[in-house]
């Protein structure tokens, strides 16, 4: 049996943390997650993962411990609240990749300014008819969620030149000037997700919450796709609310993933509504990639196998899920 073993390691990160992990611990790697695995019981009493597997909870009491090799942990607490009492240990890694997923923040909301996929096709006929596009300097960046990644945001935004303003209960940057998410939205010419997830303000931004947004706000999310309602979004930009929408996690993503991959068609109405979603000129979709830098991969795989070893001797994770 192995010591640890790790589901959803693409094959760069899998080479990145065996030169971190111990050589002689017994470790086991996949890039599937586990319900594409198809594992019956966990290949280990360790496991690490990323947020797309679905952990079986019959596995719980055969577990001593999770590792998600995310910034974000509400599908742990998720699944610890589903099992309940003698659920395992839970870790997860704060810290890798704030710069990587700001920069590709910064990425998502500059394509829509310019219009860069309508750019890309018009090269074949190299014609401009329709490409005039915004620069930054001067726009109202509002960053909803001022924690380690929306804090890189802030820093990224204000170096272009924009007037940047923070929606986060927790005030505890001096850079950031704070706001009230009502009071900013009519004047943000782009609104980037950086929030946490919680069963509070899951759907946050829907219809509704977004309504009194300027017309033709370009919407960014890379923070959890369950914070953005798909189909509210599809109806945001049918009435002109919202002029773009850009995308790296998505609703149901468990689903949408391991579907895709697989060729399969997809079930749930956030899904099928993604699927159209992403046909629009003004929408652009990412594979949840936006930690993924050279930089951040070897982070997350040195932090990764410190919470591993550190696991393993003292019984506890370095960085612990929060209610541990």
């Amino acid at each position: 049996m192995h010591d640890v073993f790790f589901y959803e390691a693409f094959a760069e990160e899998e080479a990145a943390l065996r030169a971190f992990l111990p050589e002689n611990l017994k470790a086991g790697f996949t890039w599937k997650t586990i319900q594409e695995y198809g594992d019956k019981k966990p290949a280990a009493r360790l496991i690490s993962l990323r947020t797309q597997s679905v952990i079986p909870r019959e596995w719980a009491d055969q577990l001593d411990a999770i590792l998600s090799r995310s910034t974000g942990y509400d599908h742990l607490v998720r699944y610890r609240q589903g099992v309940g009492d003698g659920a395992p240990a839970c870790g997860y890694l704060p810290l890798y990749c704030a710069r990587a997923v700001a920069e590709q923040a910064l990425l998502m909301w500059m394509a829509l300014l310019r219009r860069f996929q309508a750019q890309r096709s018009a090269f074949e006929h190299f014609q401009r008819d329709g490409l005039t596009g915004s620069e930054a300097d001067g726009k109202n960046l509002l960053v909803v969620g001022v924690g380690h990644i929306g804090s890189e945001v802030v820093r990224i935004g204000t170096g272009l030149g924009m007037i940047v303003k923070g929606v986060d209960p927790v005030k505890k940057h001096d850079f950031v000037d704070y706001v009230r998410f009502e009071e900013a939205l009519p004047e943000a010419d782009i609104i980037v997700a950086a929030m946490n997830l919680t069963n509070e303000n899951r759907g946050y931004f829907n219809r509704k919450s977004l309504a009194g947004a300027k017309p033709g706000a370009l919407f960014v999310n890379i923070s959890r796709g369950e914070l953005s309602p798909t189909t509210e979004l599809l109806e945001l930009l049918d009435e002109g609310t919202l002029g773009g929408v850009a995308l790296d996690v998505y609703e149901d993503e468990s689903e949408l993933a391991v579907a895709l991959r697989g060729g399969d068609q997809v079930a749930s109405p956030s899904a099928q509504a993604l699927l159209k979603l992403k046909l629009r000129p003004n929408v652009i979709c990412t594979p949840h990639n936006a930690f993924n830098t050279k930089e951040a991969l070897q982070r997350k795989a040195e932090q990764a196998a410190s919470q591993v070893r550190h696991f393993l001797a003292e019984g506890r994770f370095v960085w612990d899920v929060p209610g541990e």
